[in-house]
């Protein structure tokens, strides 16, 4: 994974590179990992957002990390939690 300050690159499983954009980061102590939330950026802003999830390993320098699918339904459960009160959040403002 590499980044820039509010995008990263994601390298697909056929090497293709997809630039998108970060929605947000947060950490579980239950765990012990890291999350990315994030999604394709599109030219089409007519286009439905598909906002994808990961773990991920930051990396020592701070540059590059490695990120990792998720791999349980009870990750996946918590991932939904703290997406609905981000957009919950978000709507707000």
């Amino acid at each position: 994974m590499e980044h820039g300050e509010n995008n990263i690159t994601v390298v697909d499983e056929n090497g293709n590179e997809q630039l998108c954009e970060i929605l947000f980061t947060f950490d579980s102590d239950k765990f012990n990992k890291s999350y990315v939330l994030y999604y394709p950026i599109s030219d089409n802003e007519d286009e439905e957002i598909e906002i994808h999830a990961s773990s991920f390993t930051p990396s020592e320098n701070n540059e590059d990390g490695e990120l990792a699918p998720i791999e349980t339904d009870e990750e996946w459960d918590m991932i939904e939690e703290m997406l609905n009160t981000f957009l919950d959040e978000e709507g707000e403002e």
